[in-house]
């Protein structure tokens, strides 16, 4: 397994992750991404084992053309606050449910209680898809295509809705209220 993969040699956004067992939680915010062809990349980071690295990397991010990063990390979950600190880049925390995690509260409660003056944008436990989500808008504040390509997404979503009603109906189950879709 290659230790960081980009899909564009001029990434946009950045996800990094405290270790390669939270790839499966991370991966959906690459997938969503690369859904709306935003570029990226994908490497590991980890604020306790490579703390160097990780300087180095929240140093350089602006200057390498990077413009949101998007970090995931459980347990004590370090890495997206720690990254803030040393960046003036976005950054969206992802907590992550670990092996080591009490239940994903600790990976939640260290990225999402940040000190004033160092915010981090946390999602869910587990939700990378919401952190490519906001990545993208965060982008799209400054790009009129990409905000065209969510105002599809969010179509969609609300056309999969209005199909589930329909299929409730077919069921046979009553629905007195038909507005909104």
């Amino acid at each position: 397994m290659a230790e960081s993969t980009t899909i564009n040699p001029k990434p946009l956004v950045s996800i990094v992750m405290g270790s390669d067992s939270d790839l499966p939680v991370m991966q959906p915010a690459a997938d969503f991404l690369k859904s709306l062809d935003v570029s990226f990349e994908l490497t590991i980071v980890s604020a306790h084992r490579t703390p160097q690295r990780l300087m180095q990397y929240a140093t350089e991010a602006r200057s390498r053309g990077l413009k949101c990063i998007i970090a995931g990390a459980g347990g004590a979950a370090h890495l997206p606050g720690m990254i803030a600190a040393v960046t003036t880049l976005p950054v969206i925390g992802v907590p992550v449910k670990s092996s080591n995690s009490i239940d994903g509260w600790d990976s939640v409660l260290s990225i999402l209680q940040m000190p004033g003056g160092v915010p981090v944008a946390t999602v869910a436990l587990n939700g990378a898809k919401n952190a490519g989500i906001l990545a993208a808008q965060i982008l799209a504040t400054t790009d009129e295509t990409l905000a065209k390509r969510l105002e599809q997404y969010k179509q969609q979503l609300q056309q999969e809705v209005a199909t589930k009603i329909q299929h409730l109906q077919h069921s046979g189950w009553p629905n007195a209220f038909d507005g909104g879709l």
